[in-house]
């Protein structure tokens, strides 16, 4: 057996242990972990979990209005959530992590205790209501153009180095993919490392050990290192093992992972291959860019291709950025397609699905509120992780039509994307099935008819417009 499988077993044996109490006050079977009948999705107090989500911030520590919005979403039935810890002044109320002197410029020895007492803050609302949060420890945004300009680590604006002294400059007006900020390249051996860049890297030590010294107390959190990073995957996995090694220290059950920018053509991908090849460093894969670009069947595509490419070490795939609203020159869409992606990824088999903030997606707009309470009426009826995707059993469907899961001979939902009609083919199943349709665009159900197996039958939607029809086996 690999040894990735081995450690797979050796945690899950662990966790399995409810006498055992973390130094860091939670017990490790209640920790966010794999699923452990079914790793492809998450358990979370010992239970399985699916994870739904949408927010109007990707920030949300640094919102004023906190706990309303959390209680929000915990009404429409999400408990999923992104926090960046980014600090791009976007808006006025946003705090850096250091302290601002009176001459207007950082001491980055010096802590702005409001920007962490938020974060605390944070955690313990999520905590109360059951909200899983994926933090993003980096955003490469924070760091070129205007951003940078008057960020704390940009030279000219603390009193703790130069631009001699750092090996960093105090601009960088290029576009962030370019990948041309020596401050995602300060670990030995990176492109555009040099010696300058090690007072850099104890800054950046400095700041994630603070971070960890919240977070590790609470076991509903995932780590991702960066957002869709161009950067070379040494970077992130630098910090995957700083987390670990610090997790490890204090007996903390954790999982890491990092986002990569070309996540949407991942066949082409070679950070995603180094990723796939390696369950040990990524025991998850947040696979967010896929769900830009790529529109209806072109995106089924390429989850297939990811769903296929983790059968040898089955894991999380995590949406924690679904587009849908912002119609951007990249293909981000309008917010049916959104929707679409949505439920493409539930359907594939992944673990978490969150619409990205407005502008960019759909956030917690009504049309997402319904789609989630939509997802959690399925949920209600078909269990994503006893499912699996059965298209061979549609027949007369046009492209991008349908999208079938099934666990065969009990239960069997079909996802219409903008009504239409499909055969089932129910020739194994000689029961009788109860119909039922869920409407996305309301998050409403209504009853359908019973209906007979042992062959195949015709389901048509009742509406153009986007809808799931579950059939569960009658009279069990």
């Amino acid at each position: 057996m690999r040894r990735s499988l081995w450690i797979y077993f050796l945690i899950a044996g662990w966790c399995s242990s409810n006498s055992l109490v973390l130094l860091s006050g939670e017990p490790a079977a209640d920790r966010i972990q794999p699923y452990t009948e079914n790793p492809r999705y998450w358990q979370f107090e010992g239970k399985p979990v699916l994870l739904l989500g949408g927010l109007k911030d990707d920030s949300p520590f640094q919102m004023p209005d906190l706990e309303a919005a959390m209680d929000e979403l915990v009404s429409v039935g999400g408990n999923y959530i992104r926090n960046t810890m980014s600090d791009r002044q976007d808006h006025d109320y946003e705090a850096y992590p250091y302290q601002k002197r009176e001459d207007g410029k950082y001491d980055l020895d010096q802590w702005n205790e409001e920007y962490w007492a938020r974060f605390e803050n944070l955690l313990k609302i999520t905590r109360e209501r059951d909200i899983i949060v994926q933090i993003e420890v980096w955003d490469r945004f924070d760091y070129s153009r205007e951003h940078w300009d008057r960020h704390p680590y940009r030279p000219s604006n603390n009193v703790n180095y130069s631009v001699a002294e750092s090996g960093l400059r105090n601009s960088y007006p290029q576009h962030a993919h370019r990948d041309q900020q020596p401050f995602f390249h300060s670990i030995p051996g990176m492109p555009l490392y040099e010696n300058k860049l090690d007072r850099i890297r104890r800054y950046q030590e400095r700041f994630v050990a603070k971070l960890l010294s919240y977070s590790l107390e609470y076991g509903h959190v995932l780590y991702c290192m960066d957002n869709e990073t161009s950067t070379p995957p040494a970077w992130g996995r630098y910090w995957i093992n700083f987390i670990q090694n610090q997790a490890r220290e204090k007996e903390a059950l954790v999982f890491c992972t990092d986002m990569f920018d070309d996540g949407f053509q991942p066949a082409r991908s070679k950070s995603y291959a180094q990723a796939i090849a390696d369950p040990e460093t990524y025991p998850f894969l947040d696979i967010s860019q896929v769900n830009s670009r790529f529109f209806n069947e072109d995106q089924w595509v390429r989850l297939k291709w990811y769903e296929e490419q983790i059968a040898a070490h089955p894991r999380p795939l995590n949406n924690t950025k679904i587009y849908g609203d912002g119609g951007f020159s990249f293909g981000s869409g309008r917010p049916p397609d959104g929707i679409e992606r949505f439920w493409r990824d539930l359907f594939v088999g992944c673990a978490a699905m969150r619409h990205h903030r407005d502008i960019a997606g759909i956030g917690l707009q009504p049309l997402a509120k319904n789609c989630i309470r939509a997802a959690r009426k399925l949920e209600s009826e078909i269990q994503m992780w006893n499912v699996d995707d059965h298209q061979e059993l549609l027949s007369d469907r046009e492209s991008d039509e349908a999208y079938l899961v099934a666990d065969s001979g009990k239960a069997y939902a079909i996802y219409f994307t903008a009504g239409g009609e499909v055969s089932l083919d129910l020739s194994s199943a000689p029961y009788d099935f109860q119909l039922k349709w869920i409407h996305i665009s309301t998050g409403e159900a209504e009853q359908g008819a019973l209906l007979n197996g042992g062959r195949k039958i015709k389901i048509k939607a009742p509406a153009t417009a986007p809808c799931v029809a579950v059939l569960v086996r009658a009279n069990q």
